[in-house]
């Protein structure tokens, strides 16, 4: 019999790399699904039905568990039970205002290191940016989205913001999934289109206001959903 609770989980799987060990490999899948929402708000996980879902010892499972937990995308419980954190209305405007203060210092620091090849990588995740949302694919409207940004940022190799970023999407990304696949209308102004004319152009306040308009849409979008405050009390 499978363990109830986290064995009920649609997770989005991918093949094991051979060059990835098997706990390195469980961290990321469980993170990615983390990133795209797929585990929703209060969920509570357990080591054995993780296990089960993936095929692999408890251990892999427990260590990537602790590994998240210390990202805070986790929740280690007193009965040490663990769970996908609820969200709060004031933890919500906290991590999107630091969204905003991260990610435009982020944006700015990598412009100078910004090569012609980044920018056709960046056009090229900008299109399957695009395709996610004719194809209404919730899963890689946000994947793409966070490869877009993340390429962006990591242009700058003395950048240390790119982690305290990623733990921002992993604790947004969860409560983001409820409105995503609630819009009937997604990112109506091409905000990467507006950051890579910036970049084009070494528009340093451009690429400024591109970033924080894209987040800013974002934020909005999500606080239109007719309903979506109730999940801040975790009720709907």
């Amino acid at each position: 019999m499978k363990s109830s609770d986290s064995a009920e989980l649609q997770l989005l799987m991918s093949k094991k790399p051979n060059d990835l060990k098997t706990h390195q490999w469980v961290y990321q899948l469980l993170r990615n699904n983390l990133l795209c929402g797929r585990i929703e708000p209060g969920k509570p996980l357990t080591i054995r039905g993780l296990a089960e879902i993936l095929d692999v010892s408890p251990m892999p499972v427990r260590e990537a568990l602790h590994r998240l937990a210390c990202e805070a995308a986790v929740e280690v419980k007193n009965n040490r039970r663990v769970i996908v954190p609820l969200m709060t209305a004031e933890k919500f405007n906290e991590l999107c205002g630091l969204r905003i203060l991260l990610e435009t210092h982020a944006a700015e620091g990598a412009l100078p290191y910004i090569k012609e090849e980044d920018i056709k990588i960046l056009e090229t995740l900008d299109a399957k940016i695009d395709e996610a949302v004719e194809n209404n694919d919730a899963d890689y409207i946000s994947l793409y989205n966070q490869q877009f940004h993340r390429h962006l940022y990591s242009a700058n190799p003395f950048q240390v913001s790119v982690p305290l970023i990623e733990s921002l999407w992993l604790q947004l990304g969860p409560f983001s999934r409820i409105a995503i696949e609630k819009l009937e209308k997604a990112y109506l102004v091409d905000r990467h289109a507006e950051a890579l004319e910036a970049l084009r152009k070494r528009n340093s306040f451009g690429l400024r206001r591109a970033i924080e308009a894209d987040i800013r849409d974002g934020i909005a979008s999500i606080n239109t959903v007719e309903g979506i405050h109730d999940y801040f009390r975790g009720v709907a």
